[in-house]
């Protein structure tokens, strides 16, 4: 008797092994099967809440089948507790465990809301933008100057404070320390007063992404150490036949030839111009140094310039002065510094604006009289429109 209820006993067990085994195996497999979310959505995790809000929302919103399922296999995985708070983009179509792993790989978010600060040449705005997670692509909300002093745009207020919101700050290649520094005393997410300008030319063009709360002289450090790693990389690459005698002087001819052309295909041909001024020994005569000589690099001129002030002597008036101005006159971006460096190889010593955004080049001057005829007329011809 004993031994035929050992027996069945042990069949049981057996049974119950296998049972647990089939439940184990089905679970993975369901765990890391292709998930039932038809399209893309973006879930929003607050600070503070947990897998299992998580999964009941995941599981509301058709994400996933089984709210259980989810929790036990991020247990068994050890991402229980590795909740990340943040927008999150949930792709159709994802696992189970795909799922885990978005929304506890932490990270800048991957959907939801960011604020652009855009730092430009003649305007510095803020731009608000949202994620459509159907398309993945980001959606303007609002746009506003940034330096204005009209309220703030209610889109803005909303997400401001919200602690999944993404922040970016754009430096465009061309502006000026000056311009960097008056932005960004009105990026209000970031904190710290600055005092003092960074030197003209050491502030790395590019796209940044911040966290509220984050200093604004960590961030022109940032800056700082970027475009000294651009400048030594450019340095060490030149054309040991362009006359130019330091680094510093890379950064002054490639912030002239940054503040000439906004066509990148044509930074080799600007840089020639200067390179083969500078070898020849003519003066560069580039109204932006002028311009810089006027303000400082405190904002745009507004204006074109008188002849007194091309005729007057000013340190930044290569129209008088021989060779490079004494600094750069605004920051460059790595394409102006590896132009400076290796610019196209031509005989080009002049160019003028041709009416399309770009310039026409020359060789001699009375080819260049010929294009600045041709600029005259197409200038005439708008004016009279």
């Amino acid at each position: 008797m004993w031994r035929n209820i050992a027996s069945n006993f042990l069949t049981f067990l057996v049974v119950l092994v296998f049972l647990m085994a089939g439940v184990i195996l089905w679970g993975q497999s369901a765990y890391n099967s292709e998930g039932p979310l038809a399209e893309s959505i973006c879930l929003r995790v607050d600070r503070g809440s947990n897998m299992r809000r998580v999964s009941q929302e995941l599981e509301e919103r058709g994400a996933i089948t089984s709210g259980t399922l989810f929790r036990v296999g991020a247990d068994y995985t050890g991402k229980d507790s590795q909740l990340k708070a943040g927008s999150w983009l949930v792709p159709e179509g994802a696992s189970m465990a795909e799922v885990t792993d978005i929304v506890t790989r932490g990270g800048a978010s991957t959907c939801g809301t960011e604020v652009v600060y855009r730092i430009g040449v003649a305007r510095v705005r803020a731009d608000v933008r949202e994620l459509d997670p159907e398309t993945e692509a980001y959606v303007d909300v609002a746009e506003f100057d940034l330096l204005s002093e009209e309220p703030k745009p209610e889109e803005y207020r909303k997400v401001i404070g919200q602690s999944d919101t993404r922040y970016r700050i754009i430096v465009a290649e061309g502006v000026t320390s000056w311009q960097v520094v008056t932005a960004l005393g009105a990026v209000e997410v970031l904190e710290g007063d600055v005092e003092g300008i960074p030197p003209e030319g050491s502030l790395a063009p590019l796209d940044y992404e911040v966290e509220k709360g984050d200093g604004r002289i960590a961030l022109l450090e940032r800056m700082q150490e970027v475009q000294k790693t651009r400048l030594a990389a450019a340095w060490e690459a030149r054309d040991p036949d362009v006359p130019l005698e330091s680094p510093a002087d890379v950064l002054i001819l490639a912030s002239i030839i940054e503040k000439e052309t906004g066509v990148p295909d044509e930074r080799g041909k600007v840089a020639s111009v200067f390179v083969n001024r500078l070898n020849r020994g003519m003066r560069l005569q580039t109204d932006p140094t002028v311009i810089y000589g006027i303000t400082n690099g405190q904002g745009t001129l507004g204006r074109g310039l008188r002849q007194s002030e091309l005729r007057r002597a000013t340190p930044y008036n290569t129209y008088v002065i021989q060779g490079l101005p004494p600094t750069p006159i605004a920051n460059p971006g790595a394409e102006s510094l590896m132009a400076a460096v290796n610019p196209d190889k031509t005989d080009y010593v002049f160019f003028v604006a041709d009416g399309t955004g770009g310039h026409a080049f020359a060789e001699t001057l009375d080819e260049h009289n010929k294009n600045v005829a041709r600029w005259r007329q197409i200038e005439a011809e708008r004016a009279s429109e």
